[in-house]
């Protein structure tokens, strides 16, 4: 079988890219002293810098954040109108297949979402629903802020962290708003040529008197795409409708109350697995009508003006995902209700003086329930969780954060089966500066990752005598220079997962019996960044060796249990240049993924081929028309075919044909701010 990466391309490539970055820096003036571009509306540059944002998170120095992933301004709004494999295509380390928002699943460090706690707004959400879909399906164009803790996560983070977690929130009026002004919208317009895929976008708000409010609504319709091969993807048009509501009021003493709801619909024919292309030729896979929502809603208090023993936060959240067969009347729903109430105690003196400890407790309660015409089936768990986390600097050289949190767990079978368990789980971070630009970093955690809620298509009589709680460890090993425009960041990684839940199929009993699998990732990642004078580049490569009862598995093996994905090598590379004589801002990336032959564990599948995708964009933005900018965007430029590594089913070609990403795709944009 012919391979796909090209390793003398690949350079080229890289080459010309990196001569493009270095040309453009040539032109800057006072490069090394130029801070980097910021966000705004006025027309600036959305720089590529992940220290930007990082600097906005009030915890971005600690510890616990050193190996923390943040998405910088230029990644947020690249992806507006896109998916959240455009919103992650920088990152490495984190990996987004399955084509269609419908079907795409995260994974980091190559462990699936699932073993990561996720929430968006403070909201837990529920990261599983149909193992052929993706229970955590959202817009980038609602976002405005993204980090994700790979392995370690602190305490106060929430439960299940067993891998690690996703926080993700919302846009608020003040990110639309200019200082000076009550209200502001923005409107976004799309269409591109490979599907006549038409995407349109809109954000409203406004603020009086401590009050806010935000509206936000897309639309994006379009026919079935065409592969880098030419042929017809069958079930990949785009239907997919988006809202978010939010309202907030702050009083004069800094009280802040926040709701939101979002809603997320996609009602289309897919295929009858809509993570697969289809079966191998001449057998033909059905499409049928699939009807699918997800919805999270977000109640949050907090003193912005809070300090010294009293900073406190309340969160109550509630997500829930639908998926129903409209052709069969199948329809599985998973939805998760929580709640965190904490505060932050700011040390004044002693060795911990500057430094937090939050405390607090939280719970929540996950059902999630199949059902046709004819029976009804149910699994549901209940979490409450007290924590504390301290973080504090013991010396101008050290930064600590360490801390500990006790969860209790009550689980409810499909057939009334109890089980109840516990557990304590514990973490520590630690960051050594040998120079002000030199560190060193070291995580530990240690995991309850309780009771499992399985997918609920696979809900049959289920024998739960092997069924037991999970646990993560982790640890990390880094190393990183920040100099100015500079940053480099290079870290070892490992993850396991012990008693990961696996359902098998019993011929024999017709039941689902429990077979516990252990999971293991471990690798190394790098990552660099560097911006100039209106201009700014991000380099990322992982190489991540997935391992299932320590055996290397190939797609199935670890996708279709919830457990990862065999990502193996892959490196992502980002550059914009903005030009100020010409009001134009041009960009490119590249993703590379690198052969992969450890996935041939079975007699009819391959390994997974390397592939080399690259973009190109150009936005233009008139003179006399400030707040109007225009792109021109060519995705896949060089119209490669190919499945992204993180897609199900690419190993298994003599069975089936995996779902494969868009050929060569021209987009239009135009963004009006107002």
């Amino acid at each position: 079988m012919p391979k796909k990466f090209n390793a003398s391309r690949a350079g080229l490539l890289c080459g010309s890219a990196l001569s493009l970055l270095f040309g453009a820096a040539a032109l800057a003036q006072d490069a090394e002293t130029s801070e980097p571009t910021a966000t705004d509306t006025d027309g600036e540059v959305f720089s590529l810098d992940p220290i930007i944002v990082r600097d906005r998170d009030p915890l971005g120095r600690d510890a616990d954040r050193a190996n923390s992933i943040y998405l910088s301004d230029a990644e947020l709004e690249n992806a507006r109108l896109g998916n959240a494999k455009d919103l992650f295509e920088g990152i490495a380390n984190v990996s987004v297949g399955g084509a269609i928002p419908l079907t795409q699943k995260i994974y980091v460090n190559g462990i699936d979402l699932i073993n990561l706690t996720t929430q968006i707004d403070g909201a837990l959400q529920n990261n599983r629903v149909f193992h052929h879909t993706s229970a955590t399906v959202f817009d980038p164009g609602m976002l405005k802020f993204v980090r994700v803790d790979p392995g370690i996560a602190a305490a106060d983070t929430g439960p299940n962290a067993t891998a690690g977690a996703v926080i993700l929130e919302t846009i608020d009026a003040g990110d639309i708003i200019t200082d000076g002004h009550s209200a502001a919208g923005t409107l976004r317009l799309g269409y591109g040529n490979n599907g006549d895929t038409f995407a349109r976008s809109l954000v409203l708000a406004g603020r009086s008197s401590g009050f806010e409010a935000l509206g936000y609504g897309r639309s994006t319709t379009g026919d079935p795409y065409e592969d880098g091969a030419g042929n017809l993807t069958q079930g990949t048009a785009a239907d997919m409708q988006t809202g978010l509501l939010k309202f907030a009021y702050e009083g004069d003493q800094g009280d802040r109350f926040e709701l939101s709801g979002q809603r997320i619909k996609d009602s289309e024919e897919r295929n009858e697995k809509p993570n697969f292309g289809n079966w191998v030729p001449p057998f033909e896979m059905e499409l049928l009508p699939y009807d699918t929502e997800r919805s999270s809603y977000a109640f949050q208090y907090s003193n912005t003006q809070g300090g010294g023993m009293w900073d406190p936060q309340v969160v109550v959240g509630y997500s829930d995902a639908t998926v129903n067969r409209t052709d069969s009347s199948y329809e599985g729903v998973s939805s998760t209700l929580s709640g965190k109430i904490q505060n932050t105690f700011h040390i004044g003196s002693g060795f911990m003086e500057g430094g937090t400890v939050v405390a607090g407790l939280d719970f929540y309660d996950k059902d999630s329930e199949f059902t046709e015409p004819t029976y009804s089936l149910k699994e549901r768990v209940k979490n409450l969780g007290i924590f504390a986390q301290a973080r504090f600097d013991p010396s101008d050289r050290w930064s600590i954060s360490t801390g500990a949190r006790y969860d209790t767990q009550d689980f409810t079978g499909v057939d009334e089966t109890d089980l109840s368990d516990s557990g304590g789980s514990y973490n520590l971070s630690a960051t050594y500066f040998l120079t002000d630009a030199l560190s060193l970093r070291a995580g530990y955690s240690n995991v309850f990752g309780g009771y499992q809620i399985e997918d609920n298509y696979k809900f049959w009589i289920t024998d739960y005598s092997g069924f037991e709680s999970s646990r993560g460890k982790n640890i990390n090993l880094g190393v990183g220079w920040d100099a100015g425009n500079l940053h480099v960041s290079a870290e070892l990684f490992r993850t396991s997962v012990d008693s990961a839940r696996m359902m098998v199929f019993d011929r024999a009993t017709g039941m689902n019996v429990h077979n516990p699998a252990d999971v293991r990732s471990q690798g190394f990642n790098l990552d660099a960044s560097y911006a100039w004078y209106n201009g700014s580049m991000r380099v990322t490569y992982t190489n991540a060796d997935l391992k299932i009862n320590g055996e290397d598995p190939g797609t199935y093996e670890s996708q279709a249990f919830g457990f990862g994905t065999p990502i193996g090598q892959r490196l992502a590379l980002q550059a914009q240049q903005f030009v100020p004589q010409l009001n134009t801002l041009f960009g490119a990336t590249v993703d590379m993924a690198f052969d992969n032959d450890a996935t041939a564990v079975c007699d009819t599948c391959s390994g997974l081929d390397g592939y080399t995708v690259v973009n190109i964009f150009g936005e233009y933005t008139p003179p006399s028309l400030s707040n109007l900018t225009l792109r021109l965007s060519v995705n896949n430029l060089f119209d490669e075919d190919y499945s992204d590594r993180a897609t199900y089913g690419a190993d298994y070609a003599a069975d089936l044909v995996p779902l494969k990403e868009p050929g060569r795709t021209v987009v239009v944009e135009a963004v009006a701010r107002f």
